[in-house]
């Protein structure tokens, strides 16, 4: 009996783990992004949000601010560094984006005057796009988009939403400016107990 046990719990295991999987995620980025020099952020206002019922576009904010907060940026209304959009495209759409080097490559030597290389996409139902904004700029300087290449990714469950929001993040790395210089400040001035 012990041996029916054993395969039934390693298959569970499996397919816990296979329950999570990214989404396939693509970004791009403009080469005038001054991503090591921004330390805030805000929301921009999502119309869509006000209207459609089906989607918890206040998960969406959630795991966003959540991300960029453990990142060392701070949520500023006033005057942020960096504005967030996000929005859900349901239907199929033809997407523009960039064949790029990989950012963290690209930031080591951070060439604004380098060649844009366009890419189409082609991409299926159930799309999520996040962009970063630069404010004073004005201008986009990251987007990232999860999408259903393998099925639709279905926003009205809150656990898939969450998992393609945070497979978007994975692709944004950067540090808030200064976030490693505070973190050694605050622990120095922890108290040590002995």
């Amino acid at each position: 009996m012990k041996k029916l046990y054993v395969p039934f719990f390693a298959l569970l295991f499996l397919s816990g783990c296979y329950s999570y999987r990214e989404y396939p995620v693509e970004y791009d980025y403009s080469y005038h992004g001054k991503f090591k020099r921004y330390k805030s952020f805000a929301f921009l206002q999502n119309s869509t949000a006000i209207t459609d019922s089906a989607v918890s576009y206040a998960v969406i904010e959630d795991i966003i601010k959540s991300r960029l907060q453990t990142q060392g940026y701070n949520y500023k209304l006033e005057k942020p560094n960096l504005l967030v959009s996000y929005k859900i495209y349901y239907d199929s759409l033809n997407f523009r984006g960039y064949d790029q080097p990989d950012i963290e490559t690209w930031s080591k030597y951070a060439k604004e005057g380098m060649e844009y290389n366009p890419r189409k996409y082609d991409l299926r139902k159930g799309t999520l796009l996040i962009q970063l904004y630069d404010r004073k700029q004005e201008r986009s300087v990251w987007q990232g988009y999860a999408t259903g290449v393998y099925g639709n990714i279905y926003f009205n469950n809150e656990r898939q939403l969450k998992i393609a929001v945070r497979s978007i993040l994975d692709r944004y790395q950067f540090l808030a400016e200064d976030f490693m210089e505070n973190k050694e400040f605050i622990l120095e001035e922890k108290p040590v107990n002995n």
